[in-house]
């Protein structure tokens, strides 16, 4: 076990799992003995299971492919209202009606579309889709991704200029930049409020200072949820300005007592706005490298008073049942970023807590899929 690892907050692998772990390596790795596990009862649908999650990671490019050109043709908004002969369908697509069915039977497979080779029809996880545009926004940005990912190795060993790392708006003061960031995040946001919300009751706040909050969707659907509620924000000045107009707009700036206000800087430096009995940090630490996240947990405990609460609130590593979303999706995401990393629970509570919080735990979420939550208090 390293030194680098015990930090990491890894657990330990006990001598009787490394045994086991082993064996069981040495048993896949033997084609005799894959032959016999697909072909015996008992073993055979462990077998065909494994078989195809491996398979899957070898077409899963192709899926995510198929899912973008369901995207791009904005396939699902045109079924929304029910299903389409294929021949319309593909007419309003600008595609032959052979090319229409292959892509419709390819979402069919991934459950994304339904056809009878007559007609076209949502599936269930298209239609699920719908309601999630977030999910569509990526989906569009992942463009960028998969150029960087064309070469993981060289993108591992620093060898490719990655295209995604000009995405990042920190540095530079690029407003259109800055602005475009910005609206991505946001275009994900309400489904990460929804678990938010859902987990934390800030009824029971008086001041919130969003800090990284981009253009105050958050806080608008924390505002719903909690209307006394006074709102602060702090982001990048350009984005800051974003924010100012959405409380205009909904018509928070001016409410009587508690005022919605955007104040922009650097949060790794610059002194936050001070009050705030509540901070919030949503998806903002895995965007940053250890040594400026720890400068902005410092940050923010700087402006609040002991007592107050912090709550850190994006993906997380080694989460149980997303796993591969902190530690695989993220991992590339953010180094193709050029910064970053997904953290695990522990360890983002012993960064807060070096920070000068207490009392740092992990809250339950309703989709830890889509965001994990840490509270901690200032000490």
């Amino acid at each position: 076990m390293t030194a680098s690892a015990v930090r990491a907050g890894v657990p330990p692998v006990s001598g009787w799992r490394r045994r086991w772990r082993d064996l069981r390596n040495r048993l896949l790795a033997n084609g005799t003995f894959q032959d016999v596990a697909a072909r015996f009862p008992p073993t055979r649908f462990v077998a065909r299971r494994e078989a195809r999650a491996l398979f899957d990671l070898c077409a899963g490019f192709v899926y995510s492919q198929t899912l973008a050109a369901c995207v791009e043709l904005d396939l699902f908004a045109l079924l929304a209202a029910g299903a389409e002969p294929l021949d319309r369908l593909a007419a309003r697509c600008r595609l032959a009606p052979a090319a229409m069915l292959r892509l419709a039977r390819a979402g069919a497979a991934l459950r994304l579309l339904e056809t009878d080779g007559a007609s076209v029809a949502l599936g269930p996880l298209g239609a699920a889709l719908l309601a999630n545009p977030g999910i569509a926004a990526m989906v569009r940005h992942h463009a960028l991704l998969y150029r960087d990912l064309a070469d993981p190795v060289g993108l591992l060993r620093g060898e490719t200029d990655a295209t995604l790392a000009g995405f990042w708006p920190y540095e530079g003061g690029d407003a259109p930049r800055a602005a475009a960031y910005s609206q991505l995040m946001a275009a994900s946001q309400p489904m990460v409020a929804a678990g938010i919300l859902a987990a934390w009751n800030f009824r029971r706040h008086r001041r919130i200072l969003d800090v990284g909050g981009g253009d105050g969707r958050f806080l608008e659907a924390v505002a719903a949820r909690a209307p006394d509620l006074e709102l602060m924000l702090f982001d990048l000045p350009d984005v800051a300005a974003l924010a100012r107009a959405r409380f205009a707009r909904a018509g928070l700036a001016g409410r009587a007592g508690a005022p919605a206000r955007a104040y922009g800087g650097d949060m790794r430096a610059d002194r936050l706005p001070e009050g705030a009995d509540i901070a919030t940090l949503v998806r903002v630490l895995h965007d940053h490298d250890d040594a400026d996240a720890t400068a902005i947990l410092r940050n923010v405990r700087a402006c609040l008073q002991p007592g107050a609460t912090l709550l850190i609130a994006e993906p997380l590593a080694a989460a149980a049942g997303a796993a591969p979303v902190g530690d695989a999706y993220f991992g590339f995401y953010l180094l193709a970023m050029g910064r970053g990393r997904a953290r695990r629970a522990a360890e983002l509570a012993a960064m807060a807590e070096r920070a000068g919080f207490t009392g740092a735990r992990q809250i339950a979420t309703p989709q830890p899929l889509l965001t994990g939550l840490i509270a901690a208090r200032a000490g």
